[in-house]
């Protein structure tokens, strides 16, 4: 169940802290804050409790703004807790509507912000947050006249260009098509690309087709691929045989190179 909440907060000024403590409105966090448009992803957030029953979830301004805090500074949940209780300029950025001394929630609550709010939720909040950002830097011309759009481009220095790209909101984190650089696959296609070449070779000039034990190489990757859990010496044995077949293949097409069996244009095809 979700029920959206009051968006009033005390001022930033005082944010009701005891001493009379004032507030810096130049902070980072208060900027930040600022510019993220809360009210548009709660709305998206909402649709994740479609009952009405059970117990109200945590805002998405917590739930969000502390996962932003934890991926900068790298907190653990109980860490992260704690910071919170203690900084009043991170209550303000998690939408509390005053300084508390009491935590906001409770550590093991931050395993269900991950898992609510997935890699799709993210990138979808960064899509939101870079159009209202590009929103906030052209405002909408006042004047009624139709070719104020085409003045205000004229004035634009032809040489720059404007703001592109996708904001990403947690710095540590990279694209998802990015595989480990060791990863085991990477070898698998090397090897069956050299597999085709060699094939290739051999149709061209009628040669006799080497031994490249495709087959074998195939099973002992998919015997590795498949196991949920690698420990290290099944690793260095998969690696090390992958490599093996790699290295195999390329001493079958240095062989072909060395013994100038291409000539000409077909040549240019292999080197």
């Amino acid at each position: 169940m979700y029920k959206p909440i009051d968006k009033l907060q005390h001022s930033f000024l005082d944010f009701n802290q005891p001493l009379g403590m004032k507030m810096n409105p130049e902070n980072r966090w208060i900027r930040l804050a600022d510019r993220i448009p809360w009210d548009e992803l709660e709305k998206k957030y909402a649709d994740l409790f479609p009952s009405d029953t059970g117990n109200v979830a945590k805002p998405l301004r917590m739930a969000l703004g502390s996962l932003i805090i934890q991926k900068k500074f790298q907190f653990s949940d109980r860490e992260l807790v704690e910071q919170i209780t203690e900084n009043p300029y991170l209550q303000y950025f998690i939408g509390l509507p005053s300084y508390q001394d009491e935590p906001p929630f409770d550590p093991s609550t931050l395993v269900l912000f991950r898992k609510r709010l997935d890699i799709d939720a993210i990138m979808a909040a960064n899509a939101m947050m870079f159009d209202h950002r590009n929103d906030d830097d052209n405002p909408p011309s006042s004047g009624s006249s139709s070719d104020a759009p085409s003045s205000s481009q004229d004035k634009t220095d032809p040489g720059t260009t404007g703001n592109e790209g996708t904001l990403i909101v947690d710095a540590t984190c990279a694209p998802a098509n990015i595989r480990y650089p060791q990863d085991i696959s990477l070898l698998n296609e090397a090897r069956e690309k050299l597999e085709t070449i060699i094939l290739r070779f051999c149709k061209d000039y009628d040669l006799a087709l080497p031994r490249r034990y495709a087959r074998r190489a195939r099973k002992d990757y998919l015997a590795y691929a498949k196991c949920r859990r690698h420990t290290q010496k099944q690793t260095r044995k998969a690696i090390k045989k992958q490599l093996s077949y790699v290295r195999r293949d390329l001493a079958y097409l240095d062989n072909f190179m060395s013994a100038d069996m291409l000539h000409g244009k077909r040549r240019s095809r292999y080197c």
